[in-house]
């Protein structure tokens, strides 16, 4: 039987820092809009107190998560053990972007591994941390994490990423707004 929490305490941000993956999910407030769910990885996350937690924020085909969040701040993180004991944890919240170049994000970045192609930080602040069993959760072996995000990062350098930005990031599939240097 799951369990609610007023904040990540320790033996749940033991949980979520091991994890090598997690899920973000965001909607709109149209009834009619997309809801969104990525998956994460990478060393991107960070828990900066127990009702505080982050993660960064890649380049990418689409900017759901931006979008939703600027419009109404509801997020939730999705983190699973895919190992040992079976388990859920979901922290739900209300987040902020800071993007890339802000001097939040900058504060923040040395947080998080050496992936280039970042494009903001999500900082949540939590309202609720529940846990569940997870006995559906199927058992996978973590083989290793793939290079090809930081090397288009690489390959394209940083005005190549803010060009892709501005061409593909200034506005979700819903037309809501979303990079505001896109």
């Amino acid at each position: 039987m799951g369990k609610v929490y007023a904040t990540l305490e320790p033996p749940l941000a033991e949980f979520v820092r091991a994890q090598r993956v997690f899920f973000v999910a965001t909607a709109p407030l149209a009834g009619d809009g997309h809801v969104n769910c990525s998956p994460k990885g990478l060393d991107t996350f960070a828990i900066l107190d127990p009702s505080t937690v982050a993660y960064l924020d890649f380049t990418g085909s689409g900017v759901e998560t931006i979008a939703h969040v600027r419009e109404n701040g509801r997020i939730t993180l999705l983190f699973c053990a895919f190992d040992g004991p079976p388990k859920i944890v979901r922290l739900y919240g209300r987040g902020e972007v800071l993007p890339h170049g802000t001097a939040a994000y900058d504060a923040l970045r040395p947080r998080f591994g050496g992936v280039e192609g970042g494009r903001s930080i999500i900082r949540v602040h939590l309202t609720r941390v529940a846990d569940s069993c997870g006995y559906g959760v199927p058992r996978l072996e973590f083989v290793g994490d793939r290079d090809q995000l930081g090397e288009w990062a690489r390959r394209k350098g940083p005005e190549g990423v803010r060009r892709y930005e501005r061409d593909h990031n200034a506005a979700s599939i819903d037309g809501l707004p979303g990079l505001d240097d896109a």
